[in-house]
């Protein structure tokens, strides 16, 4: 007996919104018996159609509907789902799924699982005939075709609405031997491969530059802590500030929602005492910025259980002092950076507080801001900064972070280099 022509093959199946969606079930049923396995991405359109207990049934197989769940993330993200296949064939491709791919759009499970698979894909259109031949649709196509994406059908025929011309989806039997012809070659897409940037050139190249940044996260209990105000963009500002005069750059981040910069080294944390382990492990630096919002305090007795509200006596919080990175490092005996700076967010007295901490903490420089709330500092775009140093007190006018950043790492670097 021979062997079944699609035995060990797996096979993504997405189906799109249409009433041709009810020939997929005869689809799973002719791959399933030439030995394929199937996996179903079934879009919400899609479901008006066919239902997931039918193809759960007919693949032997959990259906996946939705990008966000987190079970299946858990089991098997979408980037694992749209690369496990040996082939990805979208039966039916409606207009909104062709034209999704032809521009790279990923806004639900279908349209990300299409943009993040390496292998081929296959679609058999679906469409009203008016539809199929608006030049919008046929501008897709051309640019599907052009991507490597290959095409059984449409047939010509009587359409569900009534009109008659191209639109209608191939027959199953015969997208069963598209699949045959596709898996016949290769099914992996070649992708350019990526080359990290090269270090910038500039007044810090060969230097390494230590920046921390954002908030920590000091643990209640499984679900509450305390935290400080920070969203970490000016820490980031200096990171990439610090990147592009040429540096080797660890970024050591507390729980942000900011993307990690190109080029950089990005070491996330959630507390203040993993954030000071992360600190010692990235020296030795030649400068060292201790931007980040380092929670003051944390709970001495973390609860394992959530605490409960029961209506009887609040539970005590007994707090306990958080290492003081800043100035741990400031006095290093063995590794101390060539230069150390402090930030200093105060809410009053902002250049009298920030003296004192520097001269109390032992850093080199402390760049000091206003962050109460008339500021709009604490997650915000624009910034004030005092710095402030043995000579004294030198304010910048009102400049986004970014330009901030700039402005401090060019300071930065010419101390370092021993300028004046």
């Amino acid at each position: 007996m021979a062997q079944p022509v699609l035995q060990g093959r797996s096979i993504l199946l997405v189906i799109g919104g249409g009433i041709a969606a009810y020939k997929s079930a005869e689809l799973v049923r002719l791959i399933r018996k030439a030995g394929g396995d199937v996996r179903v991405i079934l879009t919400r359109a899609g479901s008006q159609f066919v239902t997931p207990l039918t193809l759960a049934s007919l693949t032997g197989n959990k259906v996946q509907e939705d990008l966000f769940s987190l079970t299946d993330e858990v089991e098997m993200g979408h980037i694992e789902l749209s690369r496990s296949a040996d082939l990805v064939v979208v039966a039916p491709a409606t207009a909104d799924l062709m034209a999704k791919a032809a521009n790279g759009l990923a806004n639900d499970l279908a349209s990300t699982a299409l943009l993040a698979t390496d292998k081929r894909i296959l679609m058999a259109p679906a469409m009203n005939v008016r539809m199929w031949l608006h030049p919008a649709t046929q501008r897709n196509l051309a640019a599907l075709k052009q991507d490597g994406v290959r095409l059984v059908g449409p047939d010509a025929g009587e359409m569900a609405c009534g009109e008659f011309g191209p639109g209608r989806m191939a027959e199953p039997a015969a997208i069963l031997e598209a699949i045959v012809a596709a898996l016949a070659g290769p099914t992996v897409i070649p992708m350019p491969e990526w080359q990290a940037p090269a270090p910038a050139s500039g007044p810090l190249s060969g230097r390494h530059v230590l920046v921390t940044a954002g908030p920590t996260h000091e643990p209640i209990d499984p679900v509450r802590y305390i935290a400080n105000r920070s969203s970490g963009k000016q820490g980031y500002a200096l990171a990439e500030a610090a990147r592009a005069l040429g540096a080797r750059v660890t970024l050591v981040s507390g729980p942000v929602t900011l993307p990690d910069p190109p080029g950089i080294t990005v070491i996330r944390v959630e507390t203040a005492r993993e954030m000071d382990r992360a600190v010692e492990q990235a020296l030795p630096a030649d400068l060292a910025i201790f931007a980040a919002a380092v929670a003051d305090w944390r709970v001495e007795d973390e609860a394992g259980q959530k605490l409960k509200k029961d209506g009887n006596a609040i539970p005590p919080l007994r707090l306990m002092e958080n290492p003081d990175i800043l100035a741990r490092i400031a006095r290093h005996l063995t590794r101390r950076p060539g230069l150390v700076i402090g930030f200093a967010a105060e809410t009053e007295n902002v250049i009298g507080h920030a003296t004192a901490k520097r001269l109390r903490k032992g850093c080199d420089i402390i760049v000091a801001n206003d962050v109460s709330p008339a500021s709009g500092v604490m997650g915000g775009d624009r910034n004030i900064v005092h710095i402030i140093d043995a000579a004294g007190v030198t304010t910048l006018p009102e400049m986004a972070k970014a330009e901030v950043a700039a402005v401090l790492m060019q300071r930065f670097a010419a101390l370092l280099g021993g300028e004046t």
